[in-house]
Order: structure tokens, then C-alpha cells, then sequence
């Protein structure tokens, strides 16, 4: 009507808490990895507030090239990606962080409908809260439901509530989840879709142990902060009383399962007390916490992912030198 307002930012916002058991997982996950015969901590701890930005910054390192090749994908595809769905539909998105890559489909929604409502999930409230109000500032014709939560307490808030959507689940985000996991996972985003929806999902292609170590072992050492941050989190977080400086990073490429395979080791024989667990831990001299599993794939173990999903790949597409895919997976017919 004549003379009425634009809704603020606050009336565009809502933000969801779906997944109030997270913070006490964390002092339940670390007792259990850190007493495992093998030690291990889960990567859905990197992003605290802290991680977060360091993974930012990771995005930017030139080792780092699997953002920049995503990101290119998705300039160049936007509009494709955005016309096979409907003006009705909503951009869901798992692991949203700072929501960089993201605004190439917003801004194509918007080209092509003139508004959009926008669903990230994450991990981390408070970039989830700071990435939204930056886009409501930018975006006019945006509306944002934010969750927050971790994939599968997100997966469960989108199957009680059905609407078309276009599910984004960028930067490969898919490799930290083992190839029988992964398809399990998917089965789970399947059950949330119904006919007409659709899957971006970013897959990182296999290629030499030289750059692929690269891209997880920087040579100005962020992503060897982003691995250590996850002892500081259990100084801050429990109580910890590690010594950063007592252990290092280590990424390392393993063809024969196709991953890179990152770890925390000990530098020297040692003991480390966590207060708030009770709990004091050994370490042996080269002995390592594994933190994260990055794996890469080929074109043809990306179909038989999609297929064991109950999804097929409808088109794909890849950055100017191969190492990159974006693919659009839509649901099999039931």
C-alpha cells in the first residue's frame, strides 16, 4: 500500500533453536574420543565462535582452492541451478557458516522471483545470527528462518515442516562423512524431499597428494590453528590444560582409501588434565587424536553415491581446471 514501511531486518529474522542437547554432547564426545583406544575428536566441534573465523580465513588461503572453484562454479551456473525450481520454493542450506558462496543463488532467486526465503543450518549460533542480519542488510526481498543445530537435528526440524526446496550443501562438506555414512546421510536429506525438489551438493574431485596436502596444511599455519583450536576449546569449554605448543597438526593424503586424513599428535610424552571431566589423559610420545576425514571423490563414485541415496545426478558441473564439482541430484521417483 501507498506510504507503507519495508519490514526491518528483525521482522525478516527468525531464528530457530533446534538442537538444545549440543553443549553437553561436547563433554560427553570428549571423554569418550580421548579414552578411545584411538584417539579421536569429532570435526562438528571445530566451529565455536573462534573456529568459525579461522575457517573463514582458511577459505582465503591460496592452498585453500576448493572455495575459489566452488565459488566459480557457482557464478557461472547460478542462474541454471535457479530455474528448476518454483517462486515458491525455499533455499535450504546445511552448514551454512558465513554464507559467501550462498549469495550467488540468493541473487538469482531474486532475479528470477524477486524474493526468496532463506533457511541455514549450522552449528554455530553466532554465525548463523551474523551471517543472517549481514544478508537481511544487503537483501531486501530476503526472509530468513535461521536453525540452529547440527545436520541431523536440522534434518529432523525440515521433515516436520514440508515446503519445496532447493537443499544446498556446499564445499564439499560431504567428504567429512565416510562413503557408508555419507549415503546414510543422504538417505536422510532424500526423506526431507519430496517431487520437484533438488540438491546442490559441492564434491571435491581426487587429485595429486601434493595438493592435496597443500590445501590442508597451509604454509602460514591457519588451518593448523583451525585443528589446535579444538584443545583450546577443551581449555575454555572443560577446563583442559593443554599446552598448544606440546602438540602439532598433521594432514596426510591416503590413496588407497581416497581422504586426507587429519590429525592432532603429540610432541612428547605427557599427561593433560581435564578439570570439568575428572579426567587426566596420557599421551605417548607421536601418539595422534584424529579430528577429521576429508574425502575425495571421482565422477562415477559420485553417481553411486546419489543412487545409494535414492537421488540421480540430473547435471553437474565443474570449475576451468577439473578439480572442482557442483551437482544437481534430484530424488529418485519412489
Amino acid at each position: 500500500m501507498p506510504g507503507a514501511l519495508a519490514p526491518s531486518v528483525k521482522e525478516r529474522l527468525t531464528l530457530v533453536e533446534a538442537d538444545a542437547a549440543l553443549p553437553s554432547d561436547f563433554a560427553a564426545d570428549v571423554r569418550a574420543g580421548l579414552t578411545a583406544r584411538t584417539k579421536r575428536l569429532s570435526c562438528r566441534y571445530f566451529y565455536d565462535a573462534e573456529g568459525s573465523a579461522l575457517f573463514e580465513q582458511i577459505c582465503a588461503l591460496p592452498e585453500y582452492y576448493l572455495t575459489r572453484a566452488e565459488l566459480s562454479i557457482l557464478r557461472a551456473h547460478a542462474d541454471e541451478i535457479i530455474a528448476g525450481i518454483g517462486d515458491d520454493a525455499a533455499l535450504v542450506e546445511l552448514g551454512s557458516g558465513s554464507a559467501t558462496k550462498t549469495r550467488t543463488l540468493i541473487e538469482a532467486a531474486l532475479r528470477a522471483h524477486g524474493g526468496v526465503r532463506y533457511v541455514p543450518i549450522d552449528i554455530s549460533r553466532s554465525m548463523l545470527e551474523a551471517s543472517s542480519r549481514a544478508l537481511l542488510a544487503d537483501y531486501a526481498g530476503v526472509e530468513i528462518t535461521a536453525i540452529a543445530a547440527e545436520y541431523r537435528a536440522g534434518l529432523r526440524w525440515l521433515r516436520r515442516r514440508p515446503e519445496p526446496k532447493l537443499v544446498l550443501w556446499l564445499g564439499s562438506n560431504v567428504g567429512n562423512f565416510g562413503r557408508g555414512e555419507a549415503a546414510r546421510f543422504l538417505r536422510g536429506v532424500r526423506a526431507t524431499m519430496s517431487a520437484g525438489d533438488a540438491l546442490v551438493m559441492g564434491v571435491d574431485l581426487q587429485k595429486s597428494r601434493a595438493e592435496l596436502e597443500a590445501a590442508y596444511d597451509d604454509a602460514a599455519g591457519v588451518t593448523a590453528r583451525f585443528n589446535l583450536n579444538l584443545l583450546e576449546r577443551i581449555n575454555r569449554d572443560l577446563g583442559g590444560h593443554f599446552d598448544l605448543d606440546a602438540f602439532r597438526h598433521r594432514a596426510r593424503w591416503n590413496e588407497r582409501v581416497g581422504r586426507v586424513e587429519i590429525e592432532i599428535v603429540s610432541r612428547r610424552a605427557q599427561s593433560v588434565r581435564i578439570d570439568a571431566l575428572a579426567l587426566t589423559v596420557a599421551f605417548a610420545e607421536g601418539e595422534a587424536i584424529y579430528t577429521e576425514s576429508s574425502y575425495k571423490y571421482s565422477p562415477a563414485q559420485i553417481d553411486e553415491l546419489a543412487r545409494a541415496a535414492g537421488m540421480f545426478v540430473q547435471r553437474r558441473w565443474l570449475d576451468d581446471q577439473e578439480r572442482f564439482s557442483v551437482n544437481l541430484l534430484a530424488p529418485l521417483s519412489d
